[in-house]
């Protein structure tokens, strides 16, 4: 009779020892190693397009912003005496940030936005966990897009807004033929267009 193996699991030293895409495609929760599951067409498609009118939208004149998918961002490690157990590292669908040199331990802090398109395997960590780990890390805003029950088209785009503790988010809006933000600046995006083979 075999054992099972253990839990695969990171340290932040191993973490931050290895070359950026030396462990594939995953996430770390307390030290945990999530594999990331394929994602459909649709999820694929909308992260595309939302990240592009995000880029367009952005001002010619004033604080610049950068858009980045699926990249590194590391939150607070979590309070364990296990070495094994403390690192905390998600992969959003999209980030707005600022344009200062982008730093895996240290651009939590100057995110603006944060979204993540949900599946059916993502959907309990989207709508629940991560919602939690980023008002924890005050980031200003995020978005969470839901599709119809048969996962074919967008249903909702959820934005949330830090409430006045700056730890915890609230419903700014439901939308739900188009997304209008304000901010980190103004947009408009149909969700026709968002989903448009």
């Amino acid at each position: 009779m075999q054992n099972p193996s253990p839990e695969p699991r990171l340290t932040v030293d191993e973490y931050l020892g290895a070359a950026p895409d030396a462990f594939g495609d995953i996430e770390v929760v307390d030290g945990l190693v999530v594999h990331n599951m394929a994602r459909s067409e649709l999820h694929d498609l909308v992260v595309r397009r939302l990240a592009a009118a995000l880029e367009s939208a952005r001002p010619a004149d004033g604080p610049c912003f950068r858009v980045s998918s699926d990249v590194a961002v590391r939150f607070a490690d979590a309070a364990s005496s296990r070495a094994d157990h403390r690192l905390n590292i998600r992969y959003p669908d999209i980030m707005v940030r600022d344009c200062d040199p982008y730093d895996v331990n240290t651009v939590r802090d100057r995110i603006q936005l944060l979204v993540e398109i949900t599946s059916e395997a993502t959907f309990e960590a989207d709508t629940t966990a991560k919602r939690v780990l980023y008002a924890a890390a005050g980031v200003p805003g995020y978005l969470v897009v839901h599709f119809d029950k048969d996962w074919a088209g967008i249903s909702e785009i959820e934005e949330y807004r830090l409430d006045w503790s700056g730890r915890r988010y609230v419903v700014q809006a439901v939308h739900r033929r188009a997304l209008i933000l304000d901010e980190p600046f103004r947009l408009t995006a149909t969700f026709e267009d968002l989903q448009r083979p």
